[in-house]
């Protein structure tokens, strides 16, 4: 009897390491009990206002950054549009948000340059100062004017924000992750 009962929990353990742990676990960080509350009113790259309600139906997911950047967030919209290419037609269900907190130097113009050279149906996004503070603050994200001279740099949140197709906050993707885990956990949410 009890040689079967090891038997059994041979098994057992045999069929749990065996299953791949990518199939059901996320790269990113599961933030779905954060209670991120997203909003914004905003205007793209298109001079067009934007809400987060007119992308329902699709996973979003929103990078804070600038167009001045020297690192972070051409490598994060780069990692971005790999991840799509490599989601096939399924990319099609995904909306990438850029938002910059740079808008006395990210123009309309400018973001119309810069956002969509990445992936064509990125969107950059952009408001005033007292939009700006509000989104950022409805993400739980942070960005700060390094000083004051005409080149200056902006700190900032340097991961992004993934929304399921109903508009809530899932998934935080740290800066660097792999466009492959990137795509997994896209996958994941459509």
């Amino acid at each position: 009897m009890r040689r079967y009962l090891y038997l059994g929990l041979i098994c057992l353990v045999c069929v749990a390491c065996s299953r791949n742990p990518d199939d059901t676990a996320l790269y990113g960080t599961d933030i779905t009990a954060a209670a991120i509350k997203p909003a914004f009113n905003l205007i793209d790259h298109q001079g067009k206002p934007q809400k987060i309600e007119n992308f329902a139906g699709k996973v979003v997911v929103i990078n804070f950054g600038y167009t001045h950047c020297p690192d972070v967030c051409p490598t994060t919209l780069l990692d971005l549009a790999n991840a799509l290419k490599l989601m096939g037609s399924s990319a099609e269900q995904v909306q990438v948000l850029f938002v910059t907190v740079d808008p006395a130097r990210d123009t309309e113009e400018v973001l119309a340059q810069y956002v969509p050279s990445f992936n064509p149906t990125f969107i950059g996004l952009r408001g005033d100062d007292k939009q700006l503070d509000a989104v950022v603050k409805s993400f739980k994200a942070y960005y700060a004017k390094a000083d004051d001279k005409k080149n200056y740099t902006v700190d900032h949140s340097a991961g992004s924000y993934v929304l399921d197709k109903n508009g809530n906050v899932r998934i935080y993707i740290q800066f660097g992750e792999k466009s492959a885990h990137i795509a997994h956990d896209l996958q994941s949410l459509l």
